[in-house]
């Protein structure tokens, strides 16, 4: 064998491969940095609701201890000129609303909680 092909083997023996299960298929393969990097998962907490766009609060339709069903409208939402109406994502009993008609919010900030 010449010297090249043998570097070649050389540097995949020494090559820090992982495996990867995808639909009950496994791969092999080399991850980046930025993979090696990225924020592990965190299950999101049902009972803390976000805004998930940026936008005005137009209206809210609930109050504390107000209990409401899935689908039931919260609040409205104003972003680009369009109004998105905040569904109960679940049932349950409001604990506190942080935010008030009128607020401007940004993505992801806190709007309110469920008991």
């Amino acid at each position: 064998m010449d010297n090249h092909v043998n570097d070649i083997l050389t540097n995949k023996k020494r090559m820090n491969y992982k495996s990867l299960l995808i639909e009950n298929i496994k791969y092999r393969t080399l991850l980046t940095e930025k993979y090696k990097q990225r924020k592990p998962f965190e299950k999101k907490n049902e009972k803390i609701m976000t805004a998930y766009i940026p936008g005005s609060v137009r209206e809210i339709f609930v109050k504390p201890n107000k209990k409401v069903q899935i689908g039931d409208k919260l609040l409205v939402l104003e972003a680009m000129k369009m109004k998105n109406e905040i569904l109960a994502p679940i049932s349950g009993v409001i604990k506190s609303i942080h935010v008030s008609v009128g607020d401007k919010l940004r993505k992801d900030d806190l709007i309110l909680e469920f008991k």
